[in-house]
């Protein structure tokens, strides 16, 4: 049975530029793949409460709120050595306090699980990790009329509005930023854009991710073009345990890793279509 941590006295303050290298060590201490530029994009891109015990970095949280539709949580951290210590409790409080958006969608791991559950939130879905360095990928047979292009300038309203039809909301400010960091590949048909997939620097070394897609073909071919190319990186996809995906990606040498549990309070998840995510931009955004 575990038991909980004296009480400590601990502040809680709006996430900072100057908060982010003590919150990228702190995410060091429990193992997170996380570098300092991922912690800045996240940021960039959302908002963050941080717990201090002195000066003493003790917890981290953060949101992205996307079209007043859905906002996201992620990147919960409790200082290891003084966790059941009312930390993260009170931090997703403070949290949940700050959003009025109908449906709050979280990814949790097996040690925040049962606090979550606490503050309402319930099991909708899975994501699967997977990782590794893979030598090569099968060439993905186009149908006629597709086919996959670097991504242009004038794409960034209809990326947008296919990662709006896939996810529930648009997230302008987050494929923006994408757009800046990392390099993409759309999918065209008949010169229509059907479907995406992002390229970038995080944790250990690249993630695919996201992928949009309509079908489990299409992404398939959005997905074998990145690992094509970088044969013998390490890479990293985060998948929709629906998405008919991870045999096919265990068999290119990217393994699956144990998956999250995908967690909502409120209004239930959105019905995607006809587009679907395939590929998250991270366990945290979504």
């Amino acid at each position: 049975m575990s038991v909980s941590q004296p009480a400590i006295q601990f502040d809680l303050c709006p996430m900072s530029e100057s908060d982010l290298a003590a919150a990228h060590a702190l995410s060091r201490t429990v193992g997170w793949p996380h570098r300092l530029e991922d912690w800045q994009f996240a940021l960039t891109v959302g908002e963050g409460l941080v717990a201090y015990s002195g000066d003493r970095m003790v917890g981290t949280a953060m949101w992205w709120r996307y079209e007043g539709r859905q906002a996201r949580i992620g990147l919960v951290i409790v200082d290891p050595t003084i966790q059941r210590a009312g930390i993260g409790r009170r931090m997703m409080k403070a949290v949940i306090d700050r959003l009025d958006e109908p449906c709050i969608i979280l990814n949790a791991t097996d040690a925040g699980e049962t606090l979550y559950r606490q503050l309402g939130f319930s099991g909708a879905s899975t994501i699967i990790q997977h990782q590794g360095a893979a030598f090569g990928a099968p060439l993905v047979a186009l149908r006629a009329g597709e086919r996959i292009r670097p991504l242009g300038r004038n794409d960034a309203e209809r990326l947008i509005t296919l990662d709006a039809m896939a996810l529930g909301a648009r997230r302008e400010k987050v494929i923006a930023e994408m757009m800046s960091q990392g390099d993409a590949v759309v999918l065209d048909d008949g010169g229509e854009t059907v479907g995406f997939a992002f390229f970038r620097r995080f944790g250990r070394g690249h993630v695919i991710g996201p992928v949009v897609a309509r079908d489990t073909a299409a992404a398939r071919a959005l997905i074998a073009h990145w690992v094509g190319l970088n044969a013998g990186m390490f890479l990293r996809v985060d998948v929709p345990g629906e998405s008919g995906l991870s045999d096919w990606l265990d068999g290119l040498g990217l393994a699956r890793v144990s998956p999250v549990l995908t967690m909502v309070r409120g209004a239930a998840l959105p019905t995607p279509g006809p587009y679907r995510t395939f590929g998250l931009v991270s366990q945290a955004l979504g």
